[in-house]
């Protein structure tokens, strides 16, 4: 069973979600998509066991046999290549290894070599084992790193999947074959408003979804109208209070000090798992 953690917004509590679901279940993988910033091991605390480079492959170019004809940069639609007429450029960062470029040269001047993007690593806290990559500072592609993670997805593992937030590329690449996606809103204008997108996107994708409200008792009830309009289950509702608060901000899961919240995070993935017969 595969369970998607995503909320559109950031700083919702996805990954103190994730992380409170994850503990809380048996035979557990927990994978951290959001590259960008991966945080579940600030409350996960894991044993990093190994770690392993992400390299995309780029390409090079052989000035020797080029005779500057312009192709590749013209069949590039990410201008990562630049063709004057003395001189080749090439922007590693705006490249998406469709080796394209290397395709239509006439003359063969174009390989590939590869490129550091991003760093894989794998831990363990008791019984769950957590893998999670970080992008490395200055690279724009999220994609690959995460595709590279979900590549160590083991079958016959309850995974949950934490996503990186907002609706673009890599949240679409984080859920993509999850069994079910559970959408963290809070109750707010802005929680609202990005919820409404992440809706759409999921709904465009097929993928099964359904809602918890983080820090209810604040804000208004529109989250809760839209959700009865659309349809959508309120999974559950995670109050604002400072219990919760305080053990987040010294790095603990509140289902660890909370167990009647370990128990509704179980109940809640054992309704998930018999929706899907698993």
């Amino acid at each position: 069973m595969i369970v998607s953690i995503a909320s559109g917004k950031g700083g919702t509590g996805k990954t103190s979600v994730a992380a409170n679901m994850a503990l809380s279940i048996r035979n557990v993988q927990f994978l951290d998509c959001d590259v960008e910033e991966p945080n579940a091991h600030l409350l996960l605390h894991p044993e990093i066991s190994r770690t392993e480079p992400i390299y995309i492959p780029v390409p090079v170019v052989n000035e020797e046999l080029c005779d500057y004809c312009g192709k590749c940069a013209e069949f590039c639609q990410y201008n990562a290549i630049f063709v004057s007429s003395d001189k080749v450029l090439i922007f590693p960062e705006l490249c998406h290894s469709c080796g394209g470029c290397a395709i239509v040269c006439p003359n063969k001047a174009i390989s590939e070599e590869q490129h550091k993007i991003g760093t894989l690593k794998f831990g363990s806290a008791d019984n769950l084992e957590l893998v999670y990559g970080e992008l490395e500072i200055g690279e724009p592609m999220a994609v690959p790193v995460i595709r590279d993670v979900k590549r160590h997805i083991k079958n016959g593992k309850n995974v949950i999947l934490d996503s990186p937030p907002g609706t673009s590329c890599p949240v679409i690449e984080a859920v993509k074959g999850s069994d079910f996606c559970i959408l963290v809103t809070e109750p707010t204008p802005f929680g609202l408003h990005d919820l409404k997108i992440t809706v759409q996107v999921l709904e465009d994708m097929k993928i099964p979804f359904g809602v918890i409200v983080n820090r209810a008792g604040i804000g208004d009830k529109k989250v809760y109208e839209y959700c009865r309009e659309k349809n959508i289950p309120i999974l559950l509702e995670i109050p604002f209070q400072r219990r919760i608060a305080e053990l987040y901000s010294r790095g603990v899961p509140f289902s660890l000090e909370m167990p009647e919240w370990k128990e509704k995070f179980q109940t809640l993935f054992n309704e998930i798992r018999k929706l899907f017969g698993k």
